[in-house]
């Protein structure tokens, strides 16, 4: 079973946290939710999310992929982070993926995950960061390799069911996203 690490800061977004670990529990994916600390996280619009773990107790741990929810100050705290910094460059130089939504793809940039890549992001967010080679893009998904990021709460969807289908193939993608019960103009071909 792919395994899946979602660290959620204070302040995340919960819009995209809460749809991101939905989504890939539908598909079957092992998805460990992880505190910075051992509080409650409340997150950007004041809903409180209870992490399954900290962060301390699963760093030594591999995972498939880590995704990281965007929303401020969310994605300044997953920033200002050395334990992630570190996960992060171990779980790309495995060849894992790494994926990031609305503000926190500067965590990914952070770290040079974005250098030469094709990238996306909340507006204005990478332009503030001097990233090299960075090939900004503004479709509401955006793969290179095996790097994965997205825009915003409006993407968080598409982002989930991207994860999805990299993480167990396109027809579990298809089954997840025909029980949502999206309109049909949305659905991925």
């Amino acid at each position: 079973m792919a395994s899946v690490l979602v660290p959620l800061a204070q302040g995340c977004e919960e819009l995209e946290a809460v749809t991101i670990i939905d989504l890939l529990r539908r598909a079957g994916i092992e998805v460990i939710t992880a505190g910075l600390d051992a509080q409650p996280v409340r997150a950007s619009r004041g809903t409180v999310l209870i992490p399954d773990t900290t962060l301390d107790k699963v760093t030594e741990r591999d995972f498939d992929m880590i995704v990281l929810p965007g929303g401020l100050p969310g994605a300044d705290h997953l920033d200002q982070d050395a334990r992630l910094h570190v996960m992060l460059k171990r779980t790309a130089a495995a060849g894992n993926y790494v994926a990031a939504i609305c503000a926190a793809p500067k965590v990914l940039a952070s770290n040079g995950l974005l250098n030469n890549r094709k990238a996306t992001g909340f507006p204005g967010v990478l332009d503030k960061l001097s990233v090299t080679g960075l090939d900004y893009r503004e479709e509401a998904v955006v793969q290179d390799g095996k790097i994965i990021t997205s825009r915003g709460p409006g993407t968080a969807m598409d982002f989930a069911l991207a994860l999805i289908e990299n993480l167990v193939g396109r027809d579990k993608r298809a089954q997840v996203e025909s029980a949502l019960q999206r309109p049909s103009h949305h659905r991925a071909g």
